[in-house]
C-alpha cells in the first residue's frame, strides 16, 4: 500500500518535490519494516520525529550545499538526522573532529566545543545521510531496506531542479553518488573520508573555503562554518 503523502512529516517544499517518491511501494515498505522492527523490540535511531530532520532544517528552496554521509550514528542519543552531527552535550565523534580540524586549518576558525551542526543546516547546507535510520549498535543495518532509493531520488531532484549547488562527497561511498549529479549545472568537490580510519587524506582538502568561493561567484551568501 502506498504511503499517504499528507502523513509524511517533512517540510512543505520537500513534500511537493518528493511526492511521487512517498507514493512508491518501496517507501511504504520502509515504513512497514521500521514499524515491524520497533514492534519486535528493536531500537531504531534517530527517533521518529528526527528521521527527516535534514529536510526540515534545510527547506528545498534554501539548499545550496550538500554534505553526504552514509548512515546515522548507532549509539544512544547521538543520531539527530543530520549527517556527522550530534546533539550538544554528546562527545564529538572522531570524523567531526577531523572536519573541525580542517576548517580550523582552512579558515582559521576556532575549534568548536560541541558537535551540533544545526547552524550549518539553517544556512542551506543539507546534511544528508544516504540511509536515514539504523538499528542500535548495528552500523549499516538499514543499508538495504530502501533508503538509498529514496535518497538517490533526493539527489536527482536537486540535480535536475536546482543550479549551482556545491556537493561535498567525502570517501568512496559518497563519491559513488557522483553519477546522479549533473556536473554541467553543479559543483562537485571530492576528498577522502574524514574518518581517522581513512588516514589523514581529508586534511588539506580546502573544501570549506572553496565552497564559499563557488557560492560567492554565483552571488550567493557564503556559509559561516563556525559552530558556536
Amino acid at each position: 500500500m502506498a504511503e499517504n503523502v499528507e502523513n509524511v512529516q517533512i517540510e512543505a517544499g520537500w513534500k511537493a518535490v518528493l511526492a511521487d517518491e512517498f507514493r512508491q511501494p518501496y517507501f511504504a515498505a520502509i515504513k512497514t519494516y521500521l514499524v515491524e522492527q520497533k514492534n519486535a523490540g528493536k531500537v531504531i535511531y534517530p527517533p521518529g520525529p528526527l528521521i527527516f530532520n535534514a529536510f526540515n532544517q534545510t527547506p528545498f528552496d534554501r539548499v545550496k550545499v550538500i554534505i553526504l554521509g552514509q548512515d546515522p550514528y548507532h549509539n544512544p542519543g547521538e543520531a539527530m538526522g543530520l549527517c556527522f552531527s550530534v546533539p550538544k552535550g554528546k562527545k564529538i565523534p572522531p570524523s567531526l573532529i577531523n572536519i573541525y580540524t580542517e576548517i580550523n586549518r582552512d579558515l582559521g576558525l576556532p575549534m568548536p566545543t560541541h558537535g551540533d551542526l544545526t547552524a550549518w543546516a539553517a544556512q542551506g547546507v543539507l546534511l544528508l545521510n544516504a540511509m536515514l535510520t539504523v538499528e542500535a549498535n548495528q552500523p549499516a543495518s538499514h543499508q538495504k531496506i530502501g533508503w538509498q532509493t529514496f535518497t538517490d531520488a533526493v539527489i536527482r531532484h536537486i540535480s535536475v531542479e536546482k543550479e549551482g549547488v556545491v556537493f561535498l562527497l567525502w570517501g568512496k561511498f559518497a563519491q559513488s553518488k557522483q553519477p546522479l549529479i549533473d556536473e554541467m549545472k553543479h559543483y562537485v568537490l571530492t576528498a577522502p573520508h574524514p574518518s581517522p580510519l581513512a588516514g589523514n587524506g581529508f586534511q588539506g582538502c580546502g573544501h570549506f573555503s572553496r565552497t564559499n568561493e563557488l557560492l560567492e561567484k554565483q552571488g550567493r551568501t557564503p556559509v559561516d562554518w563556525s559552530v558556536l
